[in-house]
């Protein structure tokens, strides 16, 4: 039997919010986190140190709230995209989603395992654990891995291991394993090892608890009373929602740029190594190339490289002086390169402060708007609370020097927070808001977590506390982040949570703004209790890095501006590219305009109710999707356009599975639950057959390829003499 316990109400959102479960025999303080076991009956798995976390009493409303306006728009007239009817049809995107971060542990062929733990380790495929893990599509196949890896290290933790004996363990698998060339494998195990084990030592839940955390579905939904909570609401009625109507045509708008990912190398070195078999290449440290083909390119390399400073610079000085009118910018995070073996807080610190510096002198006086990403720290994804306060494993070394590199562009009333957590609150306009969050309390590869989920450092609540009060005064806002929030790698609880806020405030929130998987897509939210009601978009931006198999790229945004009438919505946006692969064969990048979204996908707006009607089109039409994923196609390089995949010559076709994981992946703004949100589609996908091509769609990919060609023409051009010469 479960007791709700609700103390007194003060005056503003103060809820102090228990509960009991008498069959548990558990105090839960949905504010703090872990169960207080009053009486744990059949206690088993003892942990080694008892440990709880220490009571963060911090009062979200005590600080200052930003209330003066921040921007001061320099009255641009901007031109907005031409409509669908005035242009060329372009569009597409595709394929699967990947990312970096990579589970530490994978088996051990030692004696005297739990017996689960041997059966387990014979069951590994590594290369497909490292795929999904990679990619972040994970099946019972990394699932199997991480109970083995977790099953293992517990094990050694409960015969009285040390921290060193752990740790060479460690090494020794990930060496004689193959996982990694040995000095990778040394450098993960220096940086992770320690951490991984600390916290292992103070939780007392099994693998099966573990894996279903950092797994999420792929690993079951296992519960765990240690990581449910909820977000506590005020007393206060959700507005009627009241259907959204478009912009004004011809209405004043802002120009946005989105940068995310750069991923800046200092060690970048032209003509290094780029198949070295490790997590990051072209460098010096990679050796030389071992083939005629295998040295990394001037500007760039689409094998598992990062953006050399000559790119950034480039990119960067392409848009001052072609987007001379940009009102202001959002930062979303991501700036160090994917040498997470090698990384240390100096490096991470210096990389911090050259970027800021270097996007300081590109754009003075245009306010900038950054979001921490999960590589900013060292080691990458470790993001401990504040309550871990001991000075070897907390975050102040990176936060305060965030609030001070920030400050240039933020007002000085937010360093409160971001000194506490890296998020912030700035009245950009009257009446129009911008909240940045720390993603890293979702990401389920910050270890710390396990300890307590449970909110860390009271973002949500303060974000509650933030969009009452801006719905209270009639703001609109927008919030950026760098982990979208319906990834695999956003934690389902946290996910959950940060849905419903996304719900309740609905009229509030008019866009969302995010980076990290590096290709170019959205994500609908929709009403818990009518899924087929759109109440809010999320926009994740391409990734400036060509990591890995990608070309180069930043969004452009037009955004409903200063007047009587504004809903503050994205009008429009752009995504703007470099291909990689001419300018490295011709010695010069050129960054270009790749669509633009309304013309592209034949939107009348981009409100959330326009995007499910895309996303429910796509679904129905299998011609509509290839819009979508490939609408320019040619068997040449240069005129095959991939919006997704930001044009890369490297990426392939999507199949089925595919496809059906593309537009999922669009229609989950929260992670984990795709049997709830995707069932229907895969349903009708599975069960559609191919429809025969309608005569307009053939007229528009027709119509699209011979425009695609003309416009290619200089290029072809500039290709002859190479040719001719018998060098293609």
């Amino acid at each position: 039997m479960c007791v709700m316990i609700v103390s007194e109400v003060t005056q503003f959102m103060r809820i102090e919010y228990f509960e009991v479960n008498t069959s548990l025999g558990t105090l839960r303080d949905f504010r703090m986190g872990n169960p207080i076991f009053l009486n744990p009956p059949n206690a088993l798995n003892t942990p080694l140190i008892q440990w709880s976390p220490p009571v963060d009493n911090w009062n979200w409303t005590s600080g200052p709230h930003h209330t003066e306006p921040f921007l001061n728009p320099s009255n641009h007239t901007h031109k907005l995209p031409p409509s669908a009817n005035e242009t060329e049809l372009i569009a597409h995107m595709a394929a699967l989603k990947r990312n970096y971060s990579r589970l530490l542990w994978d088996s051990d062929k030692s004696t005297n395992l739990p017996v689960f733990v041997e059966k387990a380790l014979k069951l590994l495929n590594l290369k497909q654990v490292y795929y999904e893990v990679e990619h972040s599509v994970m099946s019972k196949v990394s699932c199997t891995a991480c109970k083995a890896g977790a099953g293992l290290l517990q094990h050694y933790i409960r015969l009285g291991k040390t921290n060193e004996d752990i740790n060479k363990m460690i090494y020794q698998f990930c060496v004689n394993l193959k996982i990694q060339s040995a000095r990778v494998c040394e450098g993960i195990t220096r940086l992770f090892g320690s951490e991984v084990v600390y916290v292992l030592k103070r939780i007392t839940i099994g693998p099966d608890e573990i894996c279903s955390f950092v797994i999420g579905d792929a690993c079951g939904d296992v519960y765990n009373p240690y990581h449910e909570w909820e977000v506590a609401f005020p007393p206060v009625a959700k507005p009627a929602a009241q259907p959204l109507a478009a912009p004004a045509e011809g209405a004043p708008t802002f120009k946005v740029l989105q940068i995310s990912d750069t991923h800046f190398d200092p060690y970048y070195a032209e003509g290094a190594n780029a198949e070295c078999n490790e997590p990051l290449c072209c460098r010096a440290s990679s050796g030389p190339a071992l083939t005629p083909g295998g040295g990394a390119g001037r500007w760039g390399d689409y094998r598992k490289c990062d953006t050399p400073k000559r790119t950034i610079d480039h990119m960067l000085s392409h848009i001052a002086e072609t987007h001379t009118d940009i009102d202001y910018i959002l930062w979303t995070g991501d700036l160090p390169p994917h040498d997470i073996w090698n990384q240390t807080k100096e490096e991470n610190l210096k990389v911090l402060q050259e970027t800021v510096a270097q996007m300081s002198d590109m754009f003075p006086g245009v306010p900038i708007f950054p979001a921490l990403g999960n590589h900013e720290s060292s080691p990458v994804n470790s993001f401990p609370p504040p309550y871990v306060s001991s000075p070897d494993s907390n975050i102040a070394w990176l936060y305060d020097e965030l609030d001070a590199q920030w400050r240039r562009w933020l007002p000085a009333g937010v360093s409160h927070t971001v000194r506490r957590g890296a998020f912030y609150s700035v009245l950009v306009r009257p009446g129009f808001r911008i909240i940045s969050l720390n993603m890293n309390y979702c990401n389920n590869k910050n270890w710390w977590l396990l300890l307590n989920s449970t909110d860390p450092a009271t973002e949500l609540q303060w974000l509650i506390y933030e969009l009452q009060s801006a719905e209270f005064s009639g703001e609109k806002v927008h919030i950026i982040g760098h982990i979208p929030p319906g990834h695999s790698d956003c934690l389902k609880i946290w996910s959950r949570n940060y849905y419903a806020i996304i719900n309740r405030y609905e009229s509030t929130i008019t866009a969302q703004f995010f980076g990290h998987t590096h290709y170019d897509e959205f994500e609908v939210f929709y009403d818990p209790h009518d899924l087929s009601r759109a109440t809010s978009i999320a926009y994740v931006g391409p990734s400036v890095s060509p990591y890995y198999d990608l070309n180069l790229g930043y969004r452009i945004y037009y955004v409903d501006g200063d007047h009587e009438q504004s809903t503050r919505l994205v009008v429009d946006h752009e995504t703007w590219i470099m291909n990689l692969k001419e300018a490295n064969l011709f010695g010069y990048p050129i960054w270009y305009k790749l669509y633009s979204a309304r013309s592209a996908y034949l939107m009348p707006a981009l409100r959330p109710s326009d995007w499910n009607k895309f996303i429910d089109d796509m679904t129905a039409k299998e011609d509509v999707f290839n819009l979508y994923h490939k609408l320019f196609y040619s068997p040449f390089d240069f005129i095959r356009n991939r919006h997704y995949w930001k044009n890369s010559p490297r990426r392939g076709t999507c199949d089925g599975e595919c496809r059906k994981r593309l537009i999922c992946d669009a229609r989950s703004g929260r992670s984990h639950d795709r049997r709830a949100l995707c069932g229907h589609i895969e349903a009708r996908i599975d069960g559609s057959t191919p429809a025969p091509q309608t005569w307009r769609a053939w007229f528009y990919n027709g119509l699209s390829v011979s425009v695609a060609m003309i416009m290619q023409i200089p290029q072809v051009a500039s290709q002859i003499p190479k040719f001719v010469m018998g060098l293609g």
